[in-house]
This record gives structure tokens, sequence and C-alpha cells, in this order.
């Protein structure tokens, strides 16, 4: 891993009141960025933030922490995590963001990116995106209401067009926002289209804020031309996250991989889920781990299957013990067929 690359991401950063001492963080994704994968990533470093699940606005009120999926954290981790929220109304937004600042969370990220129906039916996640009025008066409305870094996920917006991600990314800083992080995708597109790398170079020199960049960044190389073509304060590592977690300690050269971190790794999440939720939440995370995990293998298909029809974790656990005792074949790269 190059020596630039190392620099640039293990330089400070200032957001808000607050500073980090690194510039990858993991990017915010639902059923995958939960307590337990951010407890073995954790065991990795390499980051300056983590972002946590999506939670509902309008459900932390009445989350109790100790039984709560995705409204959860170890004491370890408060001061690098940032818990992203969703919802339409301002006040019950604002409500969701003062509970999180009370509860020594580093920050507050809001969800203006998520393109899934069930969300955006609601006039959550990317459809704000098509009432920058209304998305505005969410990040003012939160910004009144806490005083820790205030973060602001979004995409494109519903058409390709750079200004438009140009306007919105204003009107949040105007807001109060402290830092963004911007998908270069427009809401419907799932990742059938490369991001729009350049329009986060617009983004970027469109605020006074960081902007973290996001998307397509699959090793150091990729990291490394984000930073110095658009301009980005820093990365959000997303899928590439999953399926190597020790993929931003790599690339800040705390960690050199070796053969048998693939199943030291595989193996220390399936602990961790187990520790962390019942049965059938641990099953169906460790299977959602998989997909992306098995990116990295010669014969990924055979390994997701394998994993995917597990009927249970003692099942699961015989299929990975089978699987490694192969020894399978590593990717350079992952598969991009499992990324989409």
């Amino acid at each position: 891993m190059s020596s630039d690359l190392s620099s640039r991401l293990n330089r400070p950063l200032t957001i808000g009141r607050a500073t980090i001492d690194r510039r990858l963080v993991l990017a915010p994704m639902t059923l995958l960025g939960h307590i337990a994968f951010r407890e073995l990533l954790a065991g990795f470093g390499g980051y300056g933030l983590l972002f946590g699940e999506m939670c509902s606005a309008r459900r932390i009120p009445h989350e109790v922490r100790a039984d709560s999926a995705y409204f959860c954290w170890r004491e370890a981790e408060r001061h690098q995590l940032v818990m992203q929220i969703f919802g339409a109304d301002p006040s019950v937004m604002a409500t969701a963001a003062r509970i999180v600042q009370d509860n020594g969370i580093f920050g507050v990220d809001l969800n203006f990116g998520c393109s899934v129906a069930t969300i955006c039916k609601q006039q959550c996640g990317a459809a704000l995106l098509r009432t920058p009025d209304q998305a505005a008066r969410i990040v003012e409305a939160v910004r009144r209401a806490i005083s820790i870094p205030l973060f602001v996920k979004f995409r494109t917006g519903w058409a390709d067009d750079p200004t438009i991600p140009v306007d919105l990314a204003r009107r949040f800083e105007a807001a109060g926002a402290d830092a963004l992080t911007f998908h270069p995708r427009v809401a419907p597109d799932r990742r059938s289209r490369p991001p729009r790398w350049e329009y986060i170079q617009r983004v970027a020199e469109a605020v006074k804020i960081p902007v973290f960049g996001n998307g397509d960044v699959f090793d150091g190389t990729d990291c490394l031309r984000m930073l110095e073509t658009t301009g980005c304060a820093g990365v959000a590592i997303g899928r590439m996250a999953i399926a190597r977690p020790w993929f931003m300690a790599q690339m800040t050269e705390l960690l050199t991989p070796d053969p048998g971190i693939y199943r030291q790794t595989a193996f220390a999440l399936l602990d961790l889920v187990e520790r962390h939720f019942d049965a059938r939440r641990a099953l169906r995370r460790y299977k959602k781990f998989a997909l992306y995990f098995s990116a990295n293998f010669k014969f990924a298909h055979s390994f997701y299957k394998r994993i995917g029809n597990a009927r249970n974790l003692e099942a699961l656990k015989g299929e990975l013990e089978a699987f490694f005792s192969r020894e399978p074949v590593t990717m350079d790269r992952p598969n991009m067929n499992f990324f989409q």
C-alpha cells in the first residue's frame, strides 16, 4: 500500500467541534454495519468513524438499548460512533437526535440517501431529495437540538444533473450540517451504473465543510484516486469493508493481512453475532455478510449457496469448517458480481 495514501488517510480532520484521527469511515449499511460487525472491525482498526445502521427516528424514543437490534452500541465505540436516523418530520428527527446526543454518541447522521421503496414511500431517505426545502428544515431542526457533529448522507438526486447535489450540499451546509457523505448516483440507480466521481469534486468545491466521497472504492488505488481527483476530505467505505473487514487497516498501513485472515474473520464474526443477537437475527445478519465475504473466493457461488442454505448457526459453523478445511483459493480483487 502506498505511503502517499496512508499519509493522506492518517491525518486528523475537524468536524464541527470535534476532531477524528483518520479520514476513512465505515459507511452506514442496514443489516451489515451492526454492533457485532463494528466490534469485528474495531479489532482491525484503521478508521476514523463508524456509522451505525439506519434507525427510525419515530422508534428511537421507545427503543431499549439492551433489547434493540439497531439502536445499540458498545461502550468502547461511543467516541467513534455516528448513529444514522431517518424520518420525514423535523421535530421527530430532532427528538431522536437529542436522544442520540444524550447517550454520549459522537455524532448524528441524517439519511437522505436510501432509495429502497419501503423507505421512500414514507417520504424518507432519498425521497426527501425531491423536496429540498423539507430536507433543509430537517437539518435545521436537528442542528438546533444538538451540539455534537451533524452529518448528512445523500445522493445525486432523482435526475443525473450535477447542479442538484451542489445545490443540496449548499442548503445542508447553510442549515447547519458539519459534514456531508455524498454517493454520486441517482436515487433510482442501485449500482447499475458507475458513480460519477466528478460530481463529488463539484460538491466538495461548493462547500466549506468536509465531504466524504462514497462509491466504488475497492482497493488502495481507487481510494487514492478518489482523494486526488475529487478533493474530498475523506472516504466512506461500504461494501469493501464488509468483504474485507481489515481493508481500512490495510490502507492506513496498520496491518498486512496474511492468508489465514479469511478463516479467522469468518469465525470471529460468527462468535460475535451469536454474542450480540438471538439465533434468528444472528443467522440473518451472518448470511447478509456472507454475500460480500464470499466475493473473496474463487468458488464464491458455492460458498455463498452453502451459507445461504444453512438452517441454523450450528449448520452454518459446520459449513465454514468444511469450506476452510479445503484451503480455498482467494482472489486479489473481489468478484464484483457479488457487489451489486
